[in-house]
């Protein structure tokens, strides 16, 4: 039987790009019309499978982005720019298989369909901003910060949440507005609009991992910021980086008391 976690294993199993955005907008229409009914269980890879290119390299290693006029900074930038979007999907789809055992109720699935549909949505965008440059993903070489985030926290989806919405996806909401403007600067309003839409869906995104977050640490007798620092310090390999864009952040529900005091340590 089909059910929502055999489609995420099967997004995160399916290695071309474009093919796995389908996928996932297909799964989030089918589990909104009913189609598909139940959450079931499945087991996720430990790696979601990948086309031969992009080549990936350490952070470091990836060459600095410089926005210009010119096809060649703004083409590296949407090149990152898709790759996280492709990491994206597959972690909102690993987050619906790996944690099935959490009996969480239906409102959570709802939300991470919402998300992996709409980490689909801005992977496509993106993609069609590239091939109006020339390019195409696996041009560029990239970096798998974001899936060794997502092995770092596979044990637990506290974890998971801690990390990846409300660390790396709310750090998008601090740097993206600046890319916006440096896109209108180069003449490239088309580029600036994806990431206009981008950047209003982030923030619905990092509002379910607090959400969500909030609800398990209810659930668990924990105290919800105490345990978010906890989790960083021992999960995030890498430091909170101001600026932040508190007020993307407090759209979300995530007010800065939460994170100030952490990027001060």
């Amino acid at each position: 039987m089909i059910t929502l976690a055999t489609q995420a294993v099967a997004i995160l199993e399916t290695a071309d790009p474009l093919a796995k955005a389908a996928l996932a907008r297909e799964t989030a229409s089918a589990w909104r019309a009913g189609t598909i009914a139940e959450v079931g269980s499945a087991r996720p890879p430990t790696r979601p499978a990948r086309p031969a290119r992009p080549e990936l390299k350490r952070p470091g290693e990836v060459p600095k982005r410089k926005i210009n006029r010119g096809t060649a900074g703004r083409g590296a930038l949407l090149h990152a720019l898709a790759h996280i979007e492709l990491n994206a999907i597959d972690l909102a789809a690993d987050i619906v298989a790996r944690f099935t055992a959490e009996a969480l109720p239906r409102p959570f699935y709802d939300d991470w369909v919402r998300v992996a549909d709409e980490e689909a949505k801005h992977y496509l965008l993106l993609i069609e901003r590239l091939t109006s440059l020339g390019l195409t993903y696996g041009d560029l070489p990239a970096h798998d910060g974001l899936w060794q985030a997502a092995e770092e926290t596979a044990h637990d989806l506290l974890a998971r949440l801690a990390v990846v919405p409300l660390v790396l996806e709310a750090r998008g909401l601090d740097v993206t507005p600046a890319m916006i403007v440096k896109l209108q600067a180069a003449e490239d309003g088309d580029s600036a609009a994806a990431l206009q839409v981008i950047y209003e869906e982030e923030i619905g995104h990092v509002a379910i991992g607090k959400r969500w977050f909030d609800h398990l640490c209810a659930r668990r007798g924990l105290g919800s910021q105490e345990t978010w620092h906890n989790l960083v310090r021992r999960h995030f390999k890498g430091q909170l980086k101001p600026p932040f864009n508190d007020t993307a952040r407090h759209l979300a529900g995530f007010p800065a008391h939460y994170y100030g005091a952490l990027a001060a340590d």
